[in-house]
């Protein structure tokens, strides 16, 4: 147990010294005294509110609850902006700046004098970056989901974010959705703030984080218009005074066990691709070893059990917290899961699931009645895809499972964007799309465009479904037959560059295998005469991003930021 004498931020306000002064009389200068912070933990609240990020409209007033609750526990809140990645608006992509919020949010903790942290986040990259960020920074941090938006409503329609946008706009590709009907799903498809109420990224990556212990039990099941998100915000704050008392850091909650289990509740969720990139680059920073390897082992035992939105055939976020949200889900994986880890609240995973109950079980399924008899991701490894590629076989037509077709190939997403369509295009349902360069580097950032857009023609055929190979991302919302995060990307020299239309590629779910059916002797032709590409960046953070961003299969982190690469960066000095 710490005392206050031992608090990180007495380094700052208790030296009777000149710097001490400095320190005192300017946070003083805002209207403080010595009764709000003396011997008192410095909680940072970290949020990443912005103007332009609708997940996040409401953690404008969520801090003033947190900030009640920090109050009421006797510690002293200061709230910390951090950069705000809005899923919709961020180009190329909020992937290219993960790593610059898990920095930001890591140096915030570090050269402020902060004891603790909360962690406001929710929309897609905001979980990741801010648990490896703080994780990174090493003080107690807890973490505070946005919660997601009310179901979306159309012409009496349940409308899921994401999901209904893919579905509805094949439709007006086909002639079968008016202008004026568009314009109806437009404005009744997100309908309050909070993050996609379908099992996207927002909602998977939120949910990990309570499966690792690091949020209150049930909190990243509350709907972010509930007022229970409200009580939950001040708790949150309330909770976090104490775990700086308790010295309850995430190196002492993120375990290998924790992350293992976590894999368990995001494959029986039916969770999103991205999943896989997020958790691997959090468990690296955590020291964890954690790989493509325990997903895989995951996906072979792990039934999803999640009837939602786009492995589930009917239901949304809210549908399942009204179920009995995380906890009942987790409550029906017992045997799945290490009950005796270690979470935020100071107890075990077992006593936070003491009284879980599921409220309907046709929202949150048994283990004996699944939606889907293995988990909600598959890995596949073959000379295609060397270091792994992962399917959501769940969210796709059945058929695609295995396949064997030709490869139609696109350089790169405007070279996709501009023939997808042409009505003379050679294309069949069997074909089999391609679209590379578009990974970490190639993207850059890895865009979530690994959902290829089913041809103009096939569309008009009636065609919904076809097989699609990528480097790319895809948003956790998507569904349908496409592979993605193939690594090592083309535009570093993998395989994936070397594909040409008319190539056959099988592919077989089942076997967890994929292959370009082209002899090793041809490709070392291809390869030989193979041209990198034109560096993308020559200045910034992107050069800087270019130069140092992994691959898909260990996580996409920036190298140098790795716990591999320097357990700690140290406490800055103070004189």
């Amino acid at each position: 147990m710490k005392n206050p004498d031992s608090l990180r931020s007495a380094r700052w306000f208790a030296p009777d010294d000149l710097r001490g002064f400095g320190h005192r009389s300017r946070i003083m200068q805002m209207g403080y005294g010595p009764q709000d912070w003396a011997g008192k933990p410095v909680i940072a609240i970290i949020n990443t509110w912005s103007d332009i990020n609708p997940c996040h409209a409401h953690f404008k007033q969520r801090v003033e609850d947190v900030k009640r609750g920090v109050l009421q526990a006797g510690g002293f809140p200061l709230e910390l902006p951090a950069l705000s990645l809005a899923e919709q608006y961020v180009k190329p992509s909020t992937m290219l700046y993960r790593n610059m919020l898990a920095m930001d949010t890591e140096e915030l903790i570090r050269c402020h004098p902060v004891d603790g942290a909360v962690l406001m986040g929710g929309c897609d990259k905001t979980t990741p970056a801010l648990l490896m960020g703080a994780t990174s920074a090493g003080v107690p941090a807890i973490y505070l989901p946005a919660g997601p938006m009310l179901r979306g409503n159309w012409e009496g329609k349940t409308l899921g974010s994401g999901s209904d946008a893919w579905k509805y706009w094949d439709e007006r590709r086909a002639g079968n959705i008016t202008p004026v009907q568009w314009l109806g799903i437009e404005g009744g498809i997100a309908r309050s703030h909070g993050h996609c109420m379908t099992m996207g990224t927002a909602s998977t990556m939120t949910a990990i984080a309570e499966a690792l212990g690091m949020t209150l039990p049930g909190a990243s099941s509350i709907p972010a218009a509930d007022a229970n998100h409200i009580r939950m915000s001040a708790e949150t704050g309330r909770r976090i005074v104490d775990m700086v008392w308790e010295d309850l850091t995430p190196a002492k909650v993120q375990t290998t066990a924790a992350f293992r289990n976590a894999i368990v509740v995001a494959m029986a969720m039916g969770c999103s691709t991205n999943a896989i990139i997020h958790v691997v680059a959090q468990a690296r920073r955590a020291g964890c070893d954690i790989s493509l390897d325990d997903f895989e082992r995951a996906s072979r035992k792990i039934p999803v059990i999640a009837n939602v939105r786009p492995s589930g055939d009917k239901y949304l976020m809210e549908d399942f917290y009204y179920a009995g949200g995380l906890r009942a889900l987790m409550s029906e994986l017992k045997e799945y899961l290490d009950l005796n880890v270690l979470t935020i609240t100071g107890k075990t995973l077992r006593e936070n699931l003491a009284d879980a109950q599921v409220y309907n079980k046709d929202v949150i399924r048994s283990v004996s009645n699944p939606i889907y008899a293995e988990g909600s991701l598959a890995v596949l490894k073959g000379n295609l895809a060397p270091n792994g590629c992962v399917i959501k076989p769940a969210a796709c037509e059945k058929r695609l499972l295995k396949h064997t077709g030709k490869a139609l190939v696109f350089d790169n997403y405007p070279d996709m964007k501009a023939h997808i369509n042409r009505a003379d295009l050679d294309v069949t349902p069997d074909h089999i799309l391609i679209l590379r360069n578009v990974g970490p580097q190639g993207g850059p950032g890895m865009p979530e465009w690994g959902m290829i857009p089913i041809p103009q023609k096939l569309i008009e055929q009636g065609v919904r479904d076809m097989l699609r190979i990528s480097d790319a991302r895809m948003s956790g919302t998507s569904y349908g037959a496409c592979i993605l995060h193939v690594a090592p990307e083309a535009y570093i020299g993998g395989p994936l560059g070397l594909v040409k239309t008319g190539d056959s590629i099988s592919v077989d779910v089942a076997a967890r295998t994929i292959h370009l059916d082209v002899s090793d002797d041809e490709l070392a032709v291809r390869r030989a005469a193979y041209q990198p590409p034109e560096p993308r960046y020559e200045r910034g953070y992107g050069w800087m991003f270019t130069r140092h961003i992994q691959q898909a299969d260990i996580g996409c982190d920036f190298d140098f930021l790795q716990t591999s690469f320097g357990k700690t960066a140290g406490e800055p000095d103070i004189f």
